[in-house]
Formats: structure tokens, C-alpha cells, sequence
């Protein structure tokens, strides 16, 4: 055999295995890249997740005397049975024996709507505070129910969970005006809630 012939030989040799290198170098960086996109995307996820999960503080105290009687729920990030809730209303009344007989009622779908009414039981979760309770709708569960905001004249309240899924704004009268509205949706954006899911309750009273 020809030198020239040998070397074209082992030229295409040499050309071929440094091509076969390039395309495992290739298919090794992309899995790299692949690997280190999902470890960043459950990184993230898991991040959120968090935030979202993180315990939400409560208010200092609640005076329980105070914080009983009627409030209107002006705003809320809603349950699926009060999506179309009007005219609602959460009512607290304190037992002899230390729980807080709610009722929840609301006009279904409109002013005019059906009349719905709820009547679960509040229990004091955190004694020191007064601020953590549990509500039972049905028994034994238990929902954790956080009084995330309260001013001091005990005439605004905000109602939340760890879980960032639910939210009550609440007022001793049915309408508020809208900068104190904003402000109070604005607060709930800082405790890590998505403002764009706060529904505004229609109170139409005479």
C-alpha cells in the first residue's frame, strides 16, 4: 500500500472518531444543561411552594369580647361554595365554655339570591394571642383560621391561612372607601397573597 493511501486512511480514521467525540461532547453538554434546568426548575418551584407555605403571622392580640358581633366580608379570596356570594356576613358569639359560635350567611348569585347559611364552631388555637383559631365545619376537622389584621379601633380585620389559598377582608360596615379597600389588598399582597385573586363582595344593604 501506498504512503499517501495510508495516511488518507488513517486521516478519515482520525476525522471520523474526532466527529464521533464532537457529537458525544454535544449530547453531554445538552444533558448537563437539561440536568441543571430541572434541578433549577424544581429549585424554584419548591421556593415558591415555600414562601407560599410559610407560617403566616398573626396579629399581637385579640380582645375576644371586642372581636365578637357582626362583620360585613367586604372583600375575599373565596371557597368554592361562596364564589358568588353577596350581602355576606360572618357573625361570632362567645360560649360559656370558651369557643365562638359563628354563623356565615350570604345571598347566593345576587341580592336577590339564596339565602346561605353556615354555622361553624371556633376554637382557640393560641391562648396567648387569641389570634389562632381553629374553625370546624364538619367533625373532627379542623381548619386553620389566622387573624392576620386588626385595627385598633377593632373595625377592620383581615381572616387568613398559612396556605395563602383563602382570604377574608372584613368590616363592621358594609362598605369602606376605596383607598382604605387598596390599602388593606395591598397589606395581604405583602403576607404573600396574589392580589389578582381578591374577589370584592357586592353589599347591597338599604
Amino acid at each position: 500500500m501506498r504512503p499517501e493511501s495510508t495516511l488518507r486512511k488513517w486521516g478519515g480514521r482520525i476525522r471520523g472518531i474526532q466527529a464521533d467525540e464532537i457529537a458525544s461532547m454535544k449530547n453531554s453538554n445538552r444533558s448537563r444543561i437539561a440536568l441543571i434546568a430541572a434541578v433549577l426548575c424544581v429549585f424554584l418551584t419548591s421556593a415558591c411552594a415555600t414562601v407560599k407555605n410559610e407560617p403566616l403571622a398573626t396579629v399581637d392580640y385579640v380582645d375576644l369580647e371586642r372581636f365578637m358581633g357582626d362583620w360585613y366580608v367586604i372583600a375575599h379570596i373565596p371557597a368554592r361554595l361562596e364564589r358568588e356570594a353577596h350581602n355576606a356576613v360572618e357573625s361570632y358569639r362567645l360560649s360559656a365554655d370558651g369557643t365562638i359560635e359563628t354563623t356565615y350567611t350570604f345571598r347566593d348569585g345576587g341580592p336577590d339570591g339564596e339565602l346561605r347559611s353556615f354555622h361553624p364552631r371556633g376554637y382557640v388555637y393560641d391562648s396567648a394571642t387569641n389570634a389562632e383559631w381553629r374553625m370546624q365545619f364538619v367533625w373532627p376537622f379542623k381548619a386553620e383560621y389566622l387573624i392576620v389584621y386588626l385595627d385598633e379601633d377593632y373595625t377592620l380585620t383581615m381572616v387568613g391561612r398559612s396556605k395563602r389559598d383563602y382570604l377574608w377582608i372584613m368590616s363592621r360596615e358594609p362598605r369602606v372607601p376605596e383607598t382604605t379597600m387598596r390599602d388593606l389588598v395591598r397589606r395581604a399582597e405583602e403576607m404573600g397573597y396574589d392580589p389578582d385573586r381578591v374577589r370584592k363582595v357586592p353589599q347591597h344593604w338599604p
